[in-house]
């Protein structure tokens, strides 16, 4: 999971760096089922009556807030009728794993989140501590569940007959659709976005062994670190439901519960899938999804459109092409691309 990190300046001026987040114009639903609660909110132009298709998104993994704020006092000096003097600046950060520009997203959509659970939708701390609910119910299973009963409660209280129903899924959100658009017939559209094809163990073999093609360690360093990898999974796989037990930042279950190959649920989905991977993602290996299509020709599936972003990292962002410039953010690029596919 990529953050997009938004400078919001209120001394002297208040503009935002990319775009408006709009956080005070989402409307809130809650869903209780099965002794759960489900928090899902949507964002819409002008009132949902009137809309016919619904835009679901799912972020990437970790216990984030969809929204997160900060302010932050800084000390600066500035010169005042000839003195210097020092003056306080206040700014203030806001991440987000909803990296979308709201004002690009076609207005005849509803567009949609979920909160992980026991995860706010925004949070002023500093960084967000979970509490036990939320590695208990951190997997694969759980996020499916939770977008299958949204879609049902948008189409049974909000729109109930759309002629649309997309969803979208970057990094860990890509596992996430790829299962919940074979199990959910409504769904019309599938975004897969920065995600492999195989099981998410492969790609840290991968990104090993790429270290030793770039010449950044020996091969003899990399059968070290595979060799310790492979002891890694097993030791999750052994305890697939333990939640105190960490490799890479994540619980052993949250590993365990992401094992199982997208590729085995794409090939299951006869909707229309877009997939969008970048060459430099660093995340997932740009090589690991070159098995999609290849298995989708294999079985001879034409309801694939396979996408390479070149100089993309795993959040969309854009090399620059001189040194010492900017990554440019370019996510929106992506889904201005996948909107007009599903609209063709």
């Amino acid at each position: 999971m990529k953050w997009l990190l938004i400078i919001l300046t209120i001394v002297p001026t208040i503009s935002f760096g990319q775009f408006d987040p709009k956080t005070e114009e989402y409307q809130h639903k809650n869903i209780v089922k099965n002794n759960d609660t489900i928090r899902y909110h949507y964002y819409v132009k002008g009132s949902p009556v009137d809309k016919k298709k619904i835009l679901l998104f799912f972020q990437g993994s970790g216990p984030f807030p969809l929204f997160s704020q900060e302010t932050i006092l800084d000390s600066i000096k500035v010169v005042e009728n000839g003195e210097t003097k020092n003056k306080i600046q206040k700014s203030m950060m806001l991440g987000s794993s909803v990296p979308f520009d709201l004002d690009k997203i076609p207005s005849d959509y509803i567009f949609v989140i979920i909160s992980k659970k026991g995860v706010p939708f925004k949070d002023t701390n500093k960084q967000f501590t979970p509490n036990e609910k939320y590695y208990a119910n951190e997997g694969l299973d759980y996020r499916v569940w939770q977008g299958d009963e949204v879609i049902k409660d948008i189409t049974k209280s909000i729109i109930k007959n759309p002629s649309k129903i997309v969803i979208i899924g970057h990094s860990e959100g890509s596992t996430v659709v790829a299962k919940l658009g074979q199990i959910n017939k409504k769904v019309t559209h599938i975004g897969y976005w920065a995600g492999g094809a195989n099981t998410q163990y492969y790609d840290f073999a991968l990104m090993v062994q790429k270290k030793v093609q770039q010449g950044e360690i020996k091969q003899e360093e990399a059968i070290d670190q595979l060799d310790s990898l492979f002891l890694a999974i097993k030791s999750i796989q052994k305890e697939p439901n333990d939640i105190n037990k960490e490799w890479w930042g994540n619980s052993y279950r949250r590993w365990s519960q992401f094992t199982l190959p997208s590729i085995d649920n794409l090939l299951k989905i006869k909707k229309p899938i877009f997939v969008a991977v970048g060459t430099l993602d660093e995340n997932v290996p740009f090589e690991a999804s070159l098995l999609i299509p290849i298995e989708f020709a294999r079985y001879n599936k034409t309801n694939l459109t396979f996408k390479i972003y070149e100089d993309f990292n795993h959040g969309f962002y854009k090399k620059p092409e001189k040194e010492g410039e900017f990554w440019s953010n370019e996510f929106m690029t992506v889904f201005e691309e996948f909107i007009k596919w599903v609209e063709q």
